[in-house]
């Protein structure tokens, strides 16, 4: 990739990471435009490099709402907990689906002997599908209007939250931060609650899935040309575009979130999702 490959691709992660719109889906989508195969080892790595970004970006962002949080014995419990618990719901889920597809869909019935499920991130299609529900999700829970708002999560909506959060992990275009924010709104929580919880969970997600895509490298095939270093080179410069970038997308999602706005991603997502759709076949 070119240098300005990659800083194109640093912009489109650190904005559309942390708002609800999906950025692997326009990562994709623009990683195909480019000729670029998005399920390869070396662009999955890339990816998850930019998530590393966008993660700093958040922990910077939040650090003291969520120290003013922390300060209260009380809250502090409860919210941890409830990290822990949508945290392995999401885990356990999000491989349960990943071996699900890969031995069941993919090896059994496609008859891919080596299935991997970022196999489907080049399927845009699948893309399209995922990011048409989000949205219509995303719009739904934007305009309903609860009558009581809560201020703190119980173990039964961190469970929720984390079940969804699991069902966003293997496919690409279901918007992570769009379903669990979108979730929240539904049980009710406040908007500044629901936005501090999902990007929590972003924190605590990230640094497995760096592991996961770190490891997937390692058992894979480089090209003669590339060696780690090599690949460490384009992620290092395109994690500083993605964090500054994701700065500017949190102060806009904020402001759109606890304003009211939040059912405007859902009609990006949509628009989106036929862009998408009709970019398969060309």
């Amino acid at each position: 990739m070119s240098v300005v490959q990659i800083i194109i691709l640093a912009a489109i992660q650190g904005l559309a990471e942390l708002l609800p719109v999906s950025s692997s889906a326009h990562v994709i989508l623009a990683q195909k435009l480019m000729g670029i195969d998005p399920s390869s080892p070396t662009m999955t790595f890339f990816l998850v490099m930019l998530h590393t970004g966008t993660m700093f970006a958040v922990l910077l962002f939040f650090w003291s709402r969520w120290k003013k949080m922390l300060i209260n014995l009380k809250t502090s419990r409860l919210f941890l907990k409830a990290i822990v618990i949508a945290t392995i719901v999401t885990g356990i889920l999000g491989l349960s689906l990943k071996i699900f597809i890969e031995k069941v869909i993919l090896e059994t019935m496609l008859g891919h002997s080596k299935g991997e499920v970022e196999n489907l991130f080049k399927v845009l299609p699948l893309v399209s599908a995922a990011l048409f529900f989000v949205g219509l999700y995303i719009i739904y829970s934007g305009l309903k209007k609860n009558k009581k708002l809560k201020e703190n999560i119980s173990s039964r909506d961190a469970l929720f939250i984390g079940l969804t959060q699991g069902l966003s992990l293997p496919f690409r275009g279901f918007s992570r931060s769009g379903s669990t924010i979108s979730t929240s709104l539904l049980l009710g929580f406040t908007r500044e609650l629901a936005e501090e919880f999902s990007f929590a969970l972003a924190v605590v997600l990230t640094p497995p899935v760096i592991v996961l895509e770190l490891r997937r490298l390692m058992k894979s095939e480089l090209p003669l040309h590339l060696d780690y270093v090599s690949l460490l080179k384009p992620g290092l410069i395109g994690m500083v575009f993605s964090f500054l970038f994701g700065l500017l997308a949190l102060k806009w999602l904020a402001s759109w979130l606890e304003k009211g706005k939040w059912h405007y991603f859902g009609y990006y997502c949509v628009v989106l999702s036929i862009v998408a759709f009709v970019s398969s076949f060309i």
